[in-house]
């Protein structure tokens, strides 16, 4: 569906729901969601947005999914969520205020859904919410509870500094990461 010039601009202020469950491997986590996802209710749904090309690259899915499809990710063991709730058009349009309340309010979602992994899709953002501000993409030396924070470029295609091919090789140094730890406790619970 693509969305008319006034159901664009109905979706400012509106909020999409998260797509989670109890502990999942990867909880992705995006700046905000722009107007394009708040008219449809799918993350990730502008055209040019390279997070489903990213995810499937990366060997996350065996297949490039569609944001109408973002429930599918579930028995994966994939879910996502947002910083900030609110639909914008330009995630400069948020203020240092609702980073702060959205970081907090990210730290509740994550201490009580428990992913293996929280991955961040944004360094500005997270820096922001979190007030890291030397944050670099890859591992991040904090956790929540028990869950390892990871941060990865935005996807959106409006991020010049990463190439959809890049983008995909961070995504995938993410996956890799969990194969890696899911064979250490295996070793260390023999």
């Amino acid at each position: 569906m693509r969305p008319s010039k006034e159901q664009l601009a109905a979706a400012q202020d509106r909020t999409i729901g998260d797509v989670i469950a109890p502990g999942l491997r990867v909880l992705f986590c995006g700046i905000n969601p722009g107007l394009w996802s708040g008219a449809t209710g799918h993350h990730f749904a502008r055209p040019g947005n390279r997070f489903w090309p990213a995810l499937h690259r990366s060997g996350f899915t065996d297949r490039q999914f569609r944001p109408h499809e973002q429930a599918q990710l579930l028995p994966l063991g994939l879910g996502i969520t947002n910083v900030v709730a609110r639909t914008t058009a330009r995630a400069d349009e948020l203020t240092p205020q609702e980073y702060a309340d959205g970081g907090r309010a990210l730290v509740a979602r994550v201490e009580r859904y428990r992913p293996r992994m929280l991955a961040v899709l944004g360094i500005g953002a997270y820096r922001s919410a979190f007030g890291r501000r030397q944050a670099q993409v890859g591992s991040q030396p904090e956790r929540i509870g028990a869950t390892q924070v990871w941060l990865l470029p935005n996807p959106s295609g409006l991020n010049a500094h990463y190439s959809l091919d890049a983008l995909a090789a961070e995504f995938a140094r993410l996956r890799a990461a969990l194969t890696t730890g899911q064979q250490q406790r295996a070793d260390q619970a023999e």
